[in-house]
C-alpha cells in the first residue's frame, strides 16, 4: 500500500514537468532595417518574438439589455 501511495506522489510531481516542456511557446525571428542618423547607413536589427494565438470569443450585443 505504501508503494502505490509513493507512486502516486511521484507521478504527481512528474506529469506536470513533462508537459512543461512540450508547451514552449513558438518563435520567429523579425528584422528591420534602420538607418544610423551619424553615418547614414542602413543596418538590419533581428530580435525572437513570440507567436501568441488569438482566442475566438463570444460575441458582443449591441445593445444593452433592458432591464
Amino acid at each position: 500500500m505504501k508503494k502505490l501511495l509513493a507512486l502516486l506522489v511521484a507521478s504527481a510531481f512528474v506529469m506536470p514537468v513533462l508537459a512543461a516542456e512540450d508547451a514552449k511557446p513558438e518563435t520567429k525571428k523579425v528584422c528591420v532595417k534602420q538607418t544610423d542618423p551619424k553615418t547614414k547607413k542602413e543596418k538590419e536589427v533581428c530580435k525572437n518574438v513570440k507567436i501568441h494565438k488569438k482566442h475566438e470569443g463570444t460575441a458582443v450585443p449591441e445593445k444593452a439589455p433592458k432591464k
